[in-house]
């Protein structure tokens, strides 16, 4: 039993942080109702977001409110805190917390200490120093920017549709992606099918005007589901028209034209980013061990190795593979791990404090699956490869058993019946990102081109 008071800081909101909490709360029942432990959860937004919903959430076939899962309903029992750690002391057992208010106070950053510390802040977009990146790309890693996205794509179709000019409707028509991996291959599968079946509602635009692209780097797409899955990816994209270009990178985006390593030039009004992710920047302000790619060096218990009280699990942590029969393997920084090491961590952790034994995570990869638009997909789970309807089916099936919270299972399954039965919707709302420019035109001011300071960021 718990002797005294613990405090537990959890830092992110995310597959860990949220997992994380959640299974501490049913875990240390009793002793938070006693007052004799308490879970401080401190996260950029209010909410977890289920990432891989994001390409069907930008191609409209989810809600995006269904694809988030409001952390203070499911984590009822922990105090959340809306903002993010900026630092981490960990021989001092302190954590120096931003948050909303810090800034309209006026009286600097928060310290919190704690107890036991829980680092799971996730990941961050990994840029590279390409010119105009930073002006003309958009990112493909959080709810805002998937919807973002979508209002962005039916932007360019409306204005391909009413002007005159054909250099500034090829530049609306054109869509680059970056980066062959899930998040690239799934948001241009998804967006793609929705923009072909949009055609349809617009007298002068057909799915052969629009050009799509994707850049990988490498020789291959969708590593994860294997060297021949990912050669099927290849032709069926092709097969839609899509220009599908390996070994190639971006070297420009500059004015808004788009510059291959092959020499290729494509005038663009749309480059999504999607070219891998790193460590979130929090893991370098801290006093922790880090390996050579950032991340924290972990043990099998999630434990931070050389430092009592710290764990870490997920993109930050850099956990032994034990199922590998090579030595000296780490787990995928991906979902499946994320949501299996939550669990054995919030175990660990209340075993830590009750001083019982550890548990050792141990998870065999068991296969990847994609989805690449509506009955489209490519799977390989347990040796077994699946493609088309099959693995698109199976792609649903298994994330809808994944999303958390009864709630947001049924409401994602009655959105899908909903979609079988009637026309996609194809509604742009891009003055949701400008939310008051027409007020500020009504009362004679001059409205924002940009969009409001997001004191949070963006992770």
């Amino acid at each position: 039993m718990v002797k005294e008071p613990a405090r537990i800081l959890v830092v992110g909101g995310g597959y860990v942080g949220m997992y994380t909490a959640l299974r501490l709360q049913r875990k240390l029942k009793r002793e938070l109702g006693r007052g004799d432990a308490e879970i401080t959860v401190v996260t950029p937004d209010p909410y977890m977001t289920y990432q891989p919903f994001l390409p069907e959430a930008a191609a409209g076939a989810i809600s995006p409110r269904h694809v988030v899962v409001p952390l203070r309903r499911v984590l009822d029992r922990c105090r959340v805190v809306i903002g993010e750690v900026t630092a981490v002391d960990h021989a001092g057992r302190t954590a120096t917390v931003r948050t909303l208010a810090t800034g309209e106070e006026g009286t600097g950053d928060r310290q919190v200490t704690y107890d036991e510390l829980v680092l799971a802040p996730g990941s961050v977009s990994r840029t590279l120093p390409v010119p105009g990146l930073a002006d003309h790309g958009i990112g493909f890693k959080t709810v805002e920017e998937a919807i973002g996205l979508r209002n962005h794509v039916l932007e360019q179709m409306d204005i391909a549709s009413s002007t005159r000019d054909p250099a500034v409707r090829d530049a609306a028509l054109t869509f680059v992606f970056v980066g062959g991996g899930y998040a690239g291959v799934e948001a241009l599968g998804e967006l793609e099918d929705m923009a072909r079946y949009a055609a349809r509602y617009y007298h002068n635009i057909t799915p052969d005007d629009m050009k799509w692209i994707l850049v990988e780097a490498s020789d291959r797409i969708l590593p994860e589901v294997g060297e021949e899955m990912g050669r099927y990816t290849v032709t069926e994209l092709r097969r839609r028209n899509i220009d599908v270009r390996l070994e190639t990178r971006l070297e420009s985006c500059a004015d808004r034209v788009a510059v291959l390593s092959d020499g290729s030039r494509f005038p663009t009004r749309t480059v999504v980013w999607t070219a891998g992710v790193k460590p979130h920047p929090v893991l370098a302000a801290t006093d922790l061990p880090l390996n050579g790619r950032g991340r924290l060096k972990c043990t099998a218990e999630l434990a931070v190795d050389g430092a009592p009280h710290a764990w870490a699990a997920g993109d930050a942590a850099a956990v032994p593979d034990v199922t590998a029969p090579d030595p000296g393997r780490e787990c995928a920084p991906n979902a499946q791990h994320a949501l299996r090491q939550a669990r054995v961590l919030g175990d660990n952790i209340a075993r830590s404090l009750r001083g019982e034994p550890l548990q050792t995570y141990a998870h065999k990869y068991a296969g990847s699956v994609a989805s690449l638009g509506l009955h489209k997909g490519v799977a390989q789970v347990y040796g077994r490869k699946l493609k088309g309807y099959p693995a698109w089916f199976m792609h649903r099936t298994y994330h809808l058993s994944r999303v958390p919270t009864l709630n947001r299972k049924a409401r994602v399954a009655a959105e899908w019946t909903l979609a079988g039965l009637f026309k996609r919707e194809i509604v742009s709302l891009g003055s949701l990102e400008h939310p008051r420019a027409e007020f500020e035109l009504a009362a004679g001011g001059k409205p924002s081109q940009e969009p409001p300071h997001n004191p949070k960021g963006s992770s």
